[in-house]
């Protein structure tokens, strides 16, 4: 049986984007070449992979299975590639990540020490930007890795399930409701309110949850981002409704309370986005892995963070003012 791994490879691919044609296109071969990979592969196994009747094509059973196990294999081989070549290219050891606001700061920078000290040869950026423009930077190519909240994959991007942050009421310490060990959206009524500003995910799902309960609560500022809704609360503006790890430093310092909300649990899941058509390398594997791995170490440490990244790795925000910085 003469198999080469590019015919796996090229097989691998067919399967993928169901077209002759496409899959040709990206391995730089005729149509016509890439239906004799299939054929040969058929005739070299003794077995029928595909069912050329339908249209589009189809699998046979035996197709699935040797597909699965062709796509372990080129998996495995490219892992092992990025591996050899990270050892050896300088470019293959750098990662750029874009991160929205509240994420980066309350929970990475304990993070890239934690990294920093198992994968020391690594070097990574770390971008603070506003939901959108992160986005913008994983789609475009200018980053390789997004940190957001609400995550949503498209025809470029994938997500990978990162955590999720229970909402809690967030309050001043002389308020009323920071005394009691729950309460309910019912008895949000009329409090003076501090929200995010109409455009971001996290203020349409807040809304939805108070309509729900038709509850109308009294808006005193809008913000686009969680430091600023906090100082507001802090200065008696209002109450509002947060990621609890966000405010674990105040909470730990007594300037806020936090506060359970009764019944079904209300949550904002954060994950990661990358481009679809871009195999991550070795060193944003083992970022990703540690990440979705370290979130008991993060929190565990967030109170300990002074605030600095480790020297090997550089965290720094984008050209924007404070208040510009978003926490969606």
């Amino acid at each position: 049986m003469n198999i080469n791994f590019r015919s796996l490879r090229i097989f691998c691919d067919i399967v993928e984007k169901r077209s002759f044609s496409r899959a040709a296109d990206e391995n730089r071969i005729s149509q016509s070449s890439a239906s004799q990979v299939v054929h040969h592969l058929e005739e070299s196994l003794g077995i029928q992979l595909l069912d050329r009747s339908k249209r589009p094509f189809v699998l046979t059973p035996e197709g699935e299975l040797y597909y699965a196990g062709c796509l372990q294999l080129v998996k495995q081989h490219n892992e092992l590639r990025d591996e050899m070549s990270a050892l050896h290219d300088e470019t293959a050891r750098k990662l750029s990540v874009a991160s929205i606001y509240s994420v980066g700061l309350s929970h990475m920078s304990a993070f890239m020490r934690r990294f920093s000290a198992e994968y020391p040869s690594a070097q990574v950026q770390l971008d603070y930007r506003h939901p959108n423009q992160v986005y913008s930077a994983v789609d475009d190519g200018e980053v390789d890795l997004g940190l957001v909240s609400y995550p949503e994959e498209s025809r470029t991007l994938k997500v990978t399930a990162w955590r999720s942050e229970p909402l809690v009421l967030v309050c001043y310490p002389q308020h009323s409701l920071a005394r009691r060990k729950s309460t309910t959206l019912d008895e949000l009524a009329d409090e003076p309110f501090v929200a995010f500003e109409s455009d971001l995910r996290i203020r349409a799902e807040i809304d939805r949850l108070l309509f729900m309960r038709k509850v109308q609560v009294n808006i005193t500022h809008e913000f686009d981002n969680i430091e600023m809704i906090k100082r507001d609360i802090e200065g008696g503006a209002g109450l509002s409704i947060l990621p609890e790890p966000t405010v674990e430093k105040e909470v730990a310092a007594g300037s806020l309370t936090t506060v359970p909300i009764e019944g079904k649990p209300m949550e904002r899941p954060l994950g990661i986005i990358h481009r679809r058509d871009r195999t991550l390398g070795l060193i944003a594997n083992q970022f990703v892995d540690l990440l979705c791995a370290d979130d008991e170490f993060v929190n565990r440490e967030t109170h300990q963070d002074g605030g600095h990244a480790s020297p090997t790795l550089s965290a720094k925000a984008s050209p924007l003012t404070s208040a510009s910085l978003s926490s969606k």
